[in-house]
């Protein structure tokens, strides 16, 4: 009997201490309390008792937990009302709690209370840079990197307490002087506000497909420039660095190559459009950036969003009152991740010799110097520069109040080139400056209309100094002659060598040890001593100051009605100056015989002015509204001015200027001019409405009609619609009995639209007056003597035919898409498929010869591109292990539907010179552009193979074959090698691009690691010449063909090569793809207690490296290469500079 009441009573006290902790799942927002209440017992075994003169029950509630207790909900509920309860009987009573009354004997309370508290997120860690505040006040703080706070409070004050991602909490101050806050994520926060042009929206409401990259994950690496940061972090967006040097741009494709013509995104900074794209701004001032994929997302854009829009959002004030001060630095050194296989000396004379034997000459090297030779110069490390240093610094202080915020930062950049760096010949520096803040100068709570006003600037200042080199070219760079260079030559001569060079070419290089630098050997042409050209007596620095400022205003109309107005400017001014004295390199294209100096300098300007409405309304609990009308007007004007001369008084660099020089007046030149025009103008309206149902259905229109200047006075004007759908499926009231646990959020997207592409140059409707059509007046021609009399005259008529209906280059693009989120929100999924198509590229019109003018330019060209976008992550915390995954990849197929042209093709890269000849190809069908060449059958092993080798009349297909030689196949199979049979041999676009970001976070230590990459691309690796026989070779010239069966890929040595083995042929083509760790870095926070000791909030330390490990095929510098200024040489390897593996160290410090 005693053991069985033991057993009841651990009952019983086991069902109180587990009653309590029943779990409770809230999500409302300015929900009165009564519902929220309801909900509580709907969840619990509990009912409620109160008094409805104890508790106000159309109190508003914000209130949004998941899977928490019941006791800490009710805390959070009802603390700061200052309402108690009690768990009893399977009831919650509720009671207003008692005062205490004040006797005779006690002293009055004061009318401050000092407040003392600390703020913590779910996991009991402190949150730092929390605000607490008093709303309508300038009482307010933030917490220290403990999460404390102390402040002055009035009694019966109401304080709030809120950071980013949590959920606000307010409490209503009485008697108490200690405050302790525990924060809860806000889901609905977290799934962030996205930028879209003119506005911001929730993810969860999104039917677009927008992709957004943070601040946190733009910093991670810290580049040079915005545009590398982005490489790898969204679906659909390819980034390929042009080169490795310093300063180099990127080209940037949004869902593919749109169009043959410029393809390039808009950028949107602050709302300003920037010109030349968004190099002059610092990666750390900018708080986000949007990528605007598809074509509704774009529409509102309007005639410049064909190619996708890049939305840049930089960083504002905290508004937290207390400025925050941050200085961060990294100090890296940068070396060329790997070197190119070449023949070494030895090998190289062996192959030398079969060059001349396979001819029927006499070889040039004998055994014994063949013996002796060994390794030779190794160019590549003596061109190289090893551990070239890369700095950046950033200060900027932030803060604010409730009236308004700032941000102000400088920063400092600066990267030498790990090609010619050391000798100031590849180098660039950035130096930046930004303001940004917003004021609130009015406010009044009298009435409910014309009650806010809202002013903010925001102006960025960046300064850049840059030099270069050629960086991908194989017609004598710094890098094609350190690949293509004798072996067997020293860098410097010895001293009768260096004293005929003298006596032969007093201008000959010399470093500043006088030793002299050797000169090429016979039959280089314009290959040269690398080590040498970098230290040619040549400079030109370019410079470019620019600023790009926002200033607004806005006004509360009504409640939900807002009126915003502001002005932009883009001001830049570009330029270089330069000097060259004279030198001898070699013989083709490096002789320079007289000095010359020359500077150039080139402004441009334009203004944006804007503004719109934007009409926000709740209509009931479940209908919200969002709209937006406004208009737009743009004006850009440009000038430019270049100045040269000769002979100058001194070769002394300081002395280096216009008018330090005596040359001919003749040559002297001056010019300048305004680009053709007097101004580029655009005019817009546009307009947007958003509806959705209770987040459940949701639509959205954009409409807007552009004017511009370029186009032809019949077709001026155009409209750009776009409408979008989404449905959020959970959001069904049938799901919540029938949704799994695991499944949190399942939304379908669906978007049509048009864009516009003005981007094609201005002017080109017109018929320019072209001279050179000059004429004999009063005279004749003499057919005998070949000779013409009477008086010449200047004949002038229209280059081209007039077009007056010159419009722009449209996009249709339709996108289906999803995104799911699962397990808690832990996992999401984001996937799209896209098809895109490009109408009216503009191409000259074919017209009948008989018209005896130009070709007039037309809307006639298009192109389509389809493919799809995964994206995936995955973030889970364990204990004080907290991890994330995140990963995308795209699928991009592209296809020119229709050049415009007569003959449906156009060549765009020939290199005849060199032997190669036409290599780029677009052509009606195929993917644009091309690589363009012959097929390929082997070699030919022996004599009775070429004799075997006939067409259909037993003729020889290949007369001038030698054993050894490439076998070229008749594509066509006329019976003839020749031009006809060229076709399709590669492409230098990927199929597919994609990239993976793993990070991790153990107490004080985090770890990330970036991942980007490519497939299905092909690189042209121009590493033959077929005019220069002597230039060194890649080490798979090794296994070329030297007798029957030794190879069937790489053909004979031979210096006559009538066969043409080394045209443009498949033998050029290289698989493309690779994997790259871009990004690594581990770093490690100061404990707390240790720096707040020197009022340090935060400190971390940091080592990090770019470009660790490169997986691929490819045995050239890099796989990643871009050059062509509308993409059309994409994956040309002609030595291209290489991006350099780099380790740094770094610091993060918060004051």
């Amino acid at each position: 009997m005693k053991r069985r009441w033991i057993i009841l009573m651990s009952l019983f006290v086991l069902g109180t201490v587990i009653s309590p902790a029943q779990k409770v799942n809230l999500n409302f927002s300015q929900t009165n309390l009564r519902t929220v209440l309801e909900s509580i017992t709907r969840q619990t075994d509990y009912t409620l008792a109160f008094s409805k003169e104890a508790v106000d029950l159309n109190d508003l509630v914000t209130i949004r937990v998941t899977d928490t207790d019941l006791i800490q909900v009710l805390d959070q509920l009802f603390t700061s009302r200052n309402i108690g309860y009690e768990l009893r009987d399977n009831k919650i009573y509720i009671f207003d709690k008692p005062t205490v009354a004040i006797t005779q004997t006690q002293q009055p309370q004061p009318q401050e209370i000092r407040l003392n508290g600390r703020v913590t997120d779910e996991n009991g860690d402190p949150v730092i840079g929390a605000n607490i505040s008093i709303p309508g006040t300038a009482i307010g703080t933030i917490t220290d990197v403990d999460g404390n706070f102390s402040l002055s409070v009035p009694r019966g004050a109401v304080l709030r307490v809120s950071y980013i991602g949590y959920l606000e909490q307010q409490f209503t101050i009485t008697n108490q002087t200690m405050l302790d806050v525990q924060l809860q994520e806000d889901a609905e926060q977290l799934d962030e506000l996205v930028v879209i042009g003119y506005g911001v929206q929730r993810k969860s409401v999104v039917t677009a497909a927008i992709s957004r990259v943070t601040a946190e994950e733009l910093n991670i690496n810290r580049p040079s420039r915005v545009e590398d940061a982005l490489k790898g972090k969204v679906s659909g967006v390819q980034i390929t660095q042009s080169s490795g040097q310093p300063g180099s741009d990127s080209k940037v494709r949004i869902r593919g190559i749109g169009t043959v013509n410029n393809s390039n995104p808009l950028y949107i900074v602050d709302g300003m459009q920037v010109g030349g794209g968004i190099d002059y701004l610092n990666p750390i001032d900018i708080q986000s950036v949007e990528i605007l994929k598809d074509a509704a997302s774009a529409a509102i854009y309007g005639t410049r969003a064909a190619n996708g829009v890049i939305l840049v959002t930089t960083k504002s004030g905290s508004g937290a009152g207390k400025p925050v001060v941050n200085y961060d630095m990294t100090y890296g050194w940068q070396r060329p991740w790997k070197l190119k296989d070449v023949l070494n000396a030895t090998d190289y004379m062996v192959l030398m010799n079969e060059n001349k034997i396979n001819d029927g000459n006499a070889p040039i090297y004998s055994n014994e110097a063949i013996r002796n030779a060994g390794k030779g110069t190794n160019w590549q490390k003596e061109t190289f520069n090893y551990d070239a240093p890369v700095q950046n610094h950033q200060v900027s202080v932030n803060g604010g109040n409730q009236h308004g915020s700032y941000f102000l930062s400088f920063g400092y950049f600066s990267q030498d080139g790990i090609v010619g760096g050391n000798y100031g010949v590849s180098n660039f520096e950035r130096y930046s400056v930004r303001t940004n803040s917003n004021y609130q100068i009015f406010e009044t709570k009298e009435r409910s209309f014309l009650n806010k006003v809202r002013v903010g600037v925001n102006v960025g200042y960046s300064r850049t100094k840059s030099s270069g080199i050629e960086p991908n070219t194989e017609y004598g760079s710094v890098l094609g002659s350190a690949l293509g260079f004798d072996p067997t030559v020293p860098v410097f001569a010895d001293d009768a060598t260096a004293e005929k060079i003298l006596a032969d070419y007093p201008t000959a290089i010399v470093d500043k040890n006088g030793r002299v630098y050797s000169i090429p050997p016979a039959k280089f042409q314009e290959l040269a001593n690398p080590v040498a050209f970098l230290n040619r007596p040549r400079s030109e620095r370019g410079n470019a100051d620019k600023i790009v400022g926002t200033f607004f205003g806005e006004i509360d109309i009504l409640p939900s009605l807002k009126f915003r107005s502001s002005y932009g400017v883009d001001l830049a001014f570009w330029g270089n100056d330069g000097h060259e004295f004279p030198y001898f390199l070699a013989s083709q294209g490096k002789h320079i015989t007289q000095s010359s100096v020359w500077s150039e300098m080139n402004r441009g300007y334009q203004w944006q002015v804007e503004n719109y409405f934007t009409w926000t309304q709740k209509l009931g609990d479940l209908h919200n509204v969002t709209a937006v009308l406004g208009q737009s007007a743009m004006k850009y004007t440009k000038r430019h001015l270049r100045g040269s001369d000769y002979d100058l008084l001194e070769l002394d660099p300081n002395k280096a200027n216009i008018d330090s020089a005596i040359g001919d007046r003749d040559k002297e030149r001056i010019y300048g001019n305004t680009g053709g025009i007097d101004f580029e103008s655009l005019a817009s309206y546009f307009g947007r409405v958003d509806y959705n149902y209770a987040e459940r259905y949701m639509v959205q229109f954009t409409l807007r009609r552009d004017g511009s200047s370029r186009f032809g006075p019949q077709n001026k004007w155009a409209l750009f619609p776009a409408v979008s759908v989404g449905y959020n499926l959970m959001n069904e009231p049938f799901m919540e009995d029938v949704r799994p646990d695991w499944f949190d959020m399942f939304k379908l997207r669906f978007s049509y639209g048009r864009n516009g592409n003005e981007n094609i140059g201005n002017l080109r409707y017109a018929a320019f007056i072209d001279s050179g059509q000059n004429y004999y007046f009063g005279g004749g021609y003499n057919v005998a003597t070949d000779s013409k009399s009477g008086t010449m005259q200047d004949g002038q008529s229209p280059a081209a035919l007039p077009n007056a209906y010159l419009g722009w280059e449209k996009s249709e693009q339709t996108d289906i898409g999803f995104d799911a989120y699962f397990l808690r929100n832990r996992l999401n999924v984001g996937f799209d498929y896209f098809k895109k198509k490009t109408i009216g590229m503009l191409m000259d019109v074919p017209i009948p010869a008989y018209v005896g003018q130009g070709a007039p330019v037309g809307n006639v060209g298009t192109m389509e591109n389809n493919g799809i976008e995964i994206e995936l992550g995955w973030k889970h915390r364990v204990g004080d292990f907290n991890y994330f995954i995140g990963a995308n990849a795209s699928y991009m197929k592209n296809k020119l539907v229709k050049l415009g042209n007569e003959s449906g093709e156009q060549v765009y890269e020939n290199a005849a010179a060199s032997g190669v000849g036409d290599f780029i190809k677009g052509q009606n069908g195929e993917v644009w552009p091309f690589f363009y060449g012959f097929k390929t059958d082997g070699l030919f092993q022996n004599r009775q193979e070429i004799d075997a080798y006939v067409n259909e009349e037993g003729e020889k297909m290949q007369p001038s074959a030698l054993p050894g030689d490439v076998r070229f196949v008749d594509y066509n199979q006329d019976g003839i090698i020749d031009d006809n049979d060229r076709t399709k041999i590669g492409k230098g676009a990927p199929d597919w691009t994609f990239g993976m970001t793993l990070g991790a976070e153990y107490k004080n230590f985090d770890l990330n690691l970036f991942f980007q990459g490519v497939t299905g691309n092909d690189i042209f690796d121009f590493a033959v010449r077929g005019d220069i026989a002597p230039m060194n070779r890649p080490t798979w010239a090794l296994e070329r063909w030297h007798g029957e069966g030794t190879s069937n890929k790489i053909p004979r040595m031979t210096e006559t090569n009538a066969n043409a083995n080394w045209r443009s042929s498949d033998l050029y083509i290289k698989d493309g793809s690779y994997l790259r760790l871009k990004t690594a870095q581990l770093g490690y926070t100061l404990p707390v207690e240790w720096t707040k000791k020197v009022s340090i909030q935060k400190l971390r330390m940091f080592v990090s490296g770019d470009n660790l490990l490169t997986f691929t095929k490819y045995q050239g510098y890099d796989p990643e290469i871009a050059t062509g200024e509308n993409y059309n040489r994409i994956g040309v390897d002609r030595g291209g500079y290489p991006q350099a593996r780099t380790f740094s160290l770094g610091v993060n410090v918060s004051f």
